[in-house]
């Protein structure tokens, strides 16, 4: 098999497994249980609170522990707006190639809690205009949300340059980096946000752990109801297995962005491929050319093709790609993001999206170039 679906989710890295062995067999407890094994797994979800702080520049108040990604980013989207709405102070500004987490999370404020959106356009390349989202701000505006990395072309917004004109205003900002932890350098300060949702599986750690970082000082709502975990700001018992696998994840996926090898050997690889593909198939497209974007992830649209028919294809080759948007009944839809940079709904359904990662070698990527090739070649365009 040649994977190549990395942004979608990651293998388990052997630091991972390592940590969570022992959690999976001699090892229980309930953190909130005061008997000497729960207090052994509240000893482990403390030290995995400290040192994903650390990691971030932040304090170990400021992490809260979820489910994944989409947890996260509703609990700051709910949480936040609705704590922080005031009487008619109630708009919210986004852009309209989030993620659906965001996306829909902001969408149901706006048609069932009565909130104000703003859903900014992108160009072609999918970037949002610093000034057209500045216009955007108005008096009542309580909440913004950015992703750092789009999860389907890849490309990296000026997160630090939106905050900063948000803080200007005293308007929260929330970013969604999901897609960019543990690939690029996510430190809250830096990018000066006031919160930030992560995810486990997409940096090479276990399925349902995630966190979300909230700036001290910043009060959100809890958008569910039971016990009083992580500071009473989202209830239920933490899963320790999957959240001392995620530090230890997070732990070598940031030894290896200052390491800078990894990123350097898979943007080459990247690159390589792309020129194989442009080579094969010269009517290839490649979303968001230009701008800056992951360097393990590749968006081409192939015009012409069938998007589900290309990826059932190269399945049957025995590699792994994704069309980058949602799979409704084994049809796929065209994606939100490709429509909203002026992509053609033709052409949306007509592309994959290939992502890198650490399985991913010089030959594979020889491999599915001639396997795209003999599935071009059944196509009929």
């Amino acid at each position: 098999m040649i994977y190549l679906d990395h942004n979608a989710t990651t293998p388990l890295c052997p630091s991972a497994r390592e940590a969570m062995l022992p959690w999976l067999g001699e090892l229980i407890g309930n953190p909130s249980s005061i008997h000497a094994p729960g207090r052994r797994a509240r000893g482990a979800v403390d030290d995995s609170r400290d040192r994903i702080a650390s990691l971030l520049g932040a304090k170990p108040h400021e992490i809260i522990f979820t489910s994944g990604g989409t947890e996260s980013c509703n609990l700051a989207i709910l949480g936040l707006a609705r704590r922080h709405r005031i009487s008619e102070k109630n708009h919210l500004v986004t852009i309209s190639t989030e993620h659906h987490a965001v996306l829909h999370a902001m969408r149901w404020l706006a048609a069932v809690e009565g909130f104000d959106l703003t859903e900014l356009p992108v160009n072609s390349q999918g970037l949002v205009d610093p000034k057209l989202f500045e216009a955007s701000l108005r008096p009542d505006t309580i909440l913004a949300s950015v992703m750092i990395a789009n999860n389907e072309t890849g490309l990296i917004q000026p997160v630090p340059e939106l905050a900063a004109i948000c803080h200007a205003r005293g308007i929260l900002f929330h970013t969604d980096a999901v897609q960019a932890f543990g690939k690029i350098p996510c430190r809250p300060d830096d990018l000066g946000v006031d919160a930030l949702t992560a995810t486990s599986h997409k940096f090479y750690g276990p399925h349902g752990a995630g966190f979300l970082w909230l700036r001290s000082g910043v009060s959100i709502q809890a958008i569910q109801h039971g016990g009083f975990h992580e500071n009473e700001r989202r209830p239920g018992t933490e899963n320790v297995t999957a959240i001392v696998g995620m530090t230890a994840a997070a732990v070598s996926a940031l030894d290896e962005i200052s390491e800078g090898t990894e990123a350097l050997r898979l943007g080459q690889l990247r690159e390589e491929f792309w020129e194989k593909i442009a080579a094969l198939d010269p009517t290839a497209i490649r979303n968001s050319a230009g701008a800056p974007i992951l360097f393990n992830t590749l968006n081409v649209s192939f015009p012409g093709c069938d998007g589900e028919t290309l990826l059932m294809g190269l399945d049957l080759e025995g590699v792994s790609a994704s069309s980058g948007s949602a799979c409704m009944v084994g049809s796929i839809q065209a994606s939100h993001v490709l429509l909203a940079m002026g992509v053609s709904e033709d052409n949306a359904r007509a592309t994959v999206r290939f992502s890198l990662g650490h399985l991913t070698t010089r030959h594979q990527i020889e491999l599915a170039v001639s396997a795209l090739g003999r599935v071009l070649s059944r196509q009929s365009r």
